[in-house]
């Protein structure tokens, strides 16, 4: 939604919703740079309308998927350390997080400047040592490929889940340690 508004914003084509999902999952840059491929010198503006618009707008397509609070809420009672580290910008992570899930992550990290974003694993590294949690005993839950490689680079057990930004033979095609269909089904893991 944000994306096209921008790109439209800016005189650019419009895409697909299957085609922006395709595009998403590593960054705001990747995602305006996979949307104009040949028009590199649009990329800023049409940054700027997203970002502008994204401030406000990103609680028209933000969803808790069915089962997750039900999920979260048993994890939390079964004494789960939990996190999320995402490619959005920082303040808008610690700000979706918070509304759609007051109080209940212990530790929130979005792309910040100076930290690579995901799947370089050093985020996710940080929130390891934040917690001193260690690799074995961690593992991360994602929806993308950029999610399950960022796991893999960090040597902890890497979950998919099929509802999510990538479809499923894409996520097979990572090999990650667990597929699941279901949020309830995390809980079986």
């Amino acid at each position: 939604m944000g994306l096209n508004h921008a790109l439209a914003s800016e005189g650019h084509p419009v895409y697909e919703e299957v085609t922006v999902r395709s595009f998403i999952g590593d960054g705001i840059e990747m995602l305006i740079a996979r949307a104009l491929p040949d028009h590199p010198e649009g990329r800023a503006a049409v940054f700027e309308r997203f970002r502008d618009w994204y401030i406000n707008g990103w609680r028209l397509g933000t969803v808790v998927y069915p089962g997750i609070d039900y999920v979260l809420q048993t994890l939390q009672t079964r004494g789960a350390v939990l996190a999320v580290l995402s490619n959005k910008p920082h303040r808008f992570t610690v700000e979706i997080v918070e509304s759609l899930f007051p109080g209940v992550f212990d530790v929130v990290l979005g792309q910040r400047d100076g930290v690579p974003h995901k799947p370089d694993p050093a985020g996710l590294r940080e929130i390891l040592e934040h917690e001193s949690w260690i690799a074995k005993t961690s593992g991360m839950i994602g929806d993308s490929t950029v999610d399950l490689e960022t796991a893999l680079h960090a040597g902890i057990t890497s979950i998919a889940v099929t509802w999510g930004y990538h479809d499923r033979a894409r996520l097979e095609a990572m090999k990650p340690d667990a597929i699941v269909q279901r949020a309830e089904d995390l809980l079986e893991l």
